[in-house]
């Protein structure tokens, strides 16, 4: 099931249907990062070099290759700031275009379903901010666990996989049902929904195509809600004709 929602995902993702959300599900992503990569370097420059600055006059002439030791280090503290922000910017990103997505999807693979109803764009960004937020706390634990052996990978597919697993799943069924319902339906899931966020989370850690995560994450959502609800009315039909 989850296997079969991620290939139809991926499919979707180059489809004539979605080039539109693709385009702008791609380029806002670029320009989030573009804006957090110049933050991180100015705060930075601002309020850490000015420190650092303070020590390398009392380093001894043998001992200047520290400083370009320290540039490399600081370059690669940013890339790696800036790589544990692409999940919450996914979040934020899918929020502004999962209804985009969604409908394309479902008016292209489930024509005959009645249509999903999108969420008014305030509860929306609302939605998105909160999600932000709880992202950014997962992955600075997941940042504090990097440096130990073993455990530095896992922490990070454990949490992005049960965070962006939960607020996909919810977000592609609320286009159906109300917000508790959607919150409970995925807690009737929970084990299904969190190995299809390892699937994002897979993703999401392959380079350059992890820009498209937002894309293929609401995809692969809205295929396995609809594939869960199909499931649950066979199982319930079943049931009444015993």
């Amino acid at each position: 099931m989850i296997f079969d929602a991620a290939l139809m995902s991926l499919r979707n993702l180059f489809a004539p249907e979605t080039r539109s959300a693709f385009w702008k599900t791609l380029g806002l992503t670029i320009l989030v990062l573009i804006g957090l990569w110049f933050g991180l370097r100015e705060s930075f420059m601002a309020f850490i070099m000015p420190t650092v600055e303070g020590f390398i006059p009392e380093l001894p002439a043998w001992a200047g290759w520290l400083t370009l030791v320290f540039g490399i280090l600081a370059s690669i503290g940013l890339a790696l700031g800036l790589a544990l922000l692409l999940s919450p910017v996914t979040a934020i990103v899918a929020g502004l275009f999962l209804d985009d997505v969604a409908e394309v999807v479902e008016k292209r693979d489930y024509p005959n379903d009645p249509p999903g109803k999108a969420m008014p764009m305030g509860e929306a960004i609302i939605a998105s901010i909160k999600f932000f937020g709880v992202v950014i706390i997962g992955n600075l634990i997941a940042l504090m666990l990097l440096f130990i052996p073993g455990i530095n990978i896992i922490a990070f597919f454990l949490v992005n996989g049960y965070l962006l697993g939960r607020e996909f799943f919810e977000f592609a069924a609320m286009r159906l049902r109300s917000v508790e319902d959607a919150k409970r339906y995925r807690a009737k899931h929970s084990s299904t929904v969190f190995l299809a966020g390892l699937v994002i989370a897979g993703f999401l850690a392959v380079p350059i195509l992890n820009l498209l995560t937002p894309l293929f994450a609401a995809g692969l959502m809205v295929h396995l809600h609809k594939a869960l609800s199909r499931r649950d009315v066979g199982v319930g039909a079943i049931a009444v004709s015993r």
